[in-house]
């Protein structure tokens, strides 16, 4: 019989209560579910039923060559296979087996024994005969279970790439939350600018990046003023600088006033004072150190960090331009209405064309 025809036939006997105990789920199951998979489960070198593991043993050694097990199978009444995973692994990591299957018949749990994590970080998958579809469910037996992908190698090596995508997930899962509130905390350039626009398509009118980093500011300390819409007002220049959370909050390497350049400090009493000194240091040591930067493909998403014509620093938003811009060294404009993290990809951008290690030649104090 078919492999998908097995399965169905399971689940209608799982939906009727037919099996009813451990014996049950092991020949009515676990058996026929393995001779669809090409095993022989009248050869006990292949299918060894009672496989002694130093003091215990497993219902089922899966073994290929010919009693050298790859896979063990425990099985379980219907409902009370939880809690058996710390004997399975004792069993397996102590003899060296790659891959261990704990199932009560309905629910099917693939572990790497060998492999870094609590138990339930080292299951593979976990396949619920009644809650996936039959085709499906093939699938999962044939990708781990299958006698010739076990024979090659593939089985295991199939389960071991599958344990690296499902640890990648628990990973990006951790790494997110802290992603979006660094994104928030530092008030990113792409995040803010993100916000205006869509802003600006909501109501018409596009807020300063004062204003937009100020309320994602808020959102790291959970002060959020939501109100209800009203008539919309013309646009009026901002004249106080970003708002940003104390300092002490951005930490390490955002919480800087200055910079040591070949063990010189030079001390400028905040973030953008600190970008002019960079800028003024090095442009001394290399008279083509601005055009040199200037010249660059990109600066930020949409902005240029320095210029000779100031509207480049904010284009399309020529009262910025007024607003926030210096004219330094002698004809360029340098854009000051930044947040700490894009300005430090600005001196980041300046070490790299000035041929010095970030962090190493210049750092930011």
């Amino acid at each position: 019989m078919a492999l998908e025809d097995e399965i169905r036939q399971i689940q209608n006997g799982l939906r009727a209560g037919s099996y009813t105990n451990e014996a049950a789920v092991s020949q009515g199951i676990i058996l026929r579910i393995l001779n669809s998979l090409g095993w022989g489960i009248f050869d006990a070198t292949q299918v060894w039923p009672e496989y002694s593991l130093g003091s215990g043993r497993v219902d089922f050694a899966l073994c290929s060559p010919p009693s050298k097990p790859a896979i063990i199978v425990e099985s379980k009444d219907v409902g009370k296979a939880q809690g058996a995973e710390r004997q399975l692994f004792e069993y397996a990591f102590h003899q060296g087996i790659p891959m261990a299957v704990l199932t009560d018949g309905q629910e099917w749990s693939f572990f790497l024994p060998g492999e870094q994590g609590a138990y339930h970080e080292r299951c593979v998958y976990k396949l619920d005969l009644l809650a996936r579809p039959t085709e499906e469910s093939a699938k999962i037996f044939l990708r781990y279970l299958q006698f010739g992908e076990v024979a090659s190698g593939r089985a295991i090596e199939n389960a071991k790439s599958d344990y690296r995508n499902v640890s990648r997930g628990r990973q990006i899962d951790a790494a997110l939350p802290k992603a979006w509130h660094q994104l928030l905390r530092d008030q990113d350039e792409l995040l803010v600018e993100l916000v205006a626009d869509r802003v600006e398509t909501l109501c018409g009118v596009k807020p300063e990046p004062a204003a937009v980093a100020k309320f994602i500011g808020s959102l790291t300390t959970g002060h959020i003023i939501v109100q209800e819409a009203q008539a919309p007002l013309a646009a009026t220049p901002v004249s106080q600088p970003i708002l940003r959370p104390p300092a002490s909050e951005f930490g390490g390497e955002l919480d800087f006033s200055g910079c040591e350049f070949h063990g010189q400090r030079h001390t400028a009493g905040s973030a953008i004072g600190t970008l002019f000194k960079v800028f003024e240091v090095l442009s001394a040591r290399d008279t083509t150190f601005l055009e040199r930067f200037a010249s660059l493909p990109k600066h930020g998403r949409k902005r240029r960090y320095l210029s000779r014509n100031k509207l480049d620093l904010y284009p399309g938003r020529p009262d910025l331009c007024e607003e926030y811009s210096e004219s330094k060294f002698g004809g360029w404009w340098i854009g000051t209405n930044f947040s700490r993290s894009t300005i430090r990809h600005a001196i980041e951008l300046a070490c790299q064309v000035a041929g010095l290690r970030f962090g190493h030649d210049l750092r930011l104090v």
